[in-house]
C-alpha cells in the first residue's frame, strides 16, 4: 500500500476553537471578580466585566485582536464611567451630608450612664436603648447619671468618652 503525496499534507485538526477563548475569558472573569471580593478597592471589578464582555466576543467568534480591544475598551468605560458613581454611594451618609442610619447614627450622639462605665464593664442609654459600654481610654470611670458622649461603636458595645460639650 502506496501512500501518495497528497495524504501525506493533510492538515491537522486544531485543538483551538472559538468556544475555549470564551471559557478563558469567563474564568479570568470569574478570578478577577474573586480578587476583588479580596481586595475591596472597587477596581478589579470592572476589568472583570471587561473579560466577560471579551467573553461574549469570543463566543460569537470574533479573532483574539478583538476579544482584546474589546475587553480594553469596555474595562477603560466602566471604570471611567461607573466607579465615581459608585464611590459616591459608597460614602458615609455624614459624608454625603444624609441622615446617618444605623451605628452611623449612634457614633457622635449623648448618652447617660446607667451602671458605672470603665475599662471592661457599663451600660448606658442612648436614644432609650440601653447598650453596654467602655470607655476611651480604660483609665477613667463615669458615674450613673453623667452624660457621656459616643465616640465609636465596636459590635454591640458603645466606647464613650467624658460629654464636655452637651448640646453639640
Amino acid at each position: 500500500m502506496a501512500t501518495s503525496r497528497s495524504d501525506i499534507a493533510v492538515r491537522a485538526h486544531t485543538c483551538h476553537d472559538r468556544s475555549v477563548e470564551a471559557v478563558i475569558w469567563i474564568v479570568l472573569a470569574i478570578a478577577l471578580a474573586i480578587g476583588e471580593a479580596f481586595t475591596a478597592t472597587l477596581l478589579i471589578i470592572f476589568f472583570a466585566v471587561g473579560a466577560l464582555a471579551a467573553g461574549g466576543a469570543a463566543a460569537l467568534g470574533a479573532p483574539l485582536l478583538v476579544q482584546v480591544i474589546v475587553f480594553a475598551i469596555v474595562s477603560g468605560l466602566s471604570l471611567v464611567a461607573l466607579r465615581p458613581i459608585i464611590l459616591r454611594h459608597a460614602r458615609s451618609a455624614l459624608e454625603a451630608g444624609e441622615t446617618p442610619i444605623g451605628l452611623e447614627a449612634i457614633e457622635g450622639s449623648h448618652a447617660t450612664v446607667l451602671e458605672e462605665v470603665g475599662a471592661d464593664h457599663g451600660m448606658i442609654k442612648i436614644d432609650g436603648e440601653m447598650w453596654q459600654a467602655r470607655c476611651f481610654d480604660g483609665h477613667e470611670k463615669y458615674l450613673p447619671g453623667e452624660r457621656v458622649r459616643v465616640l465609636r461603636v465596636n459590635g454591640a458595645t458603645a466606647i464613650v468618652w467624658r460629654d464636655d460639650l452637651p448640646n453639640i
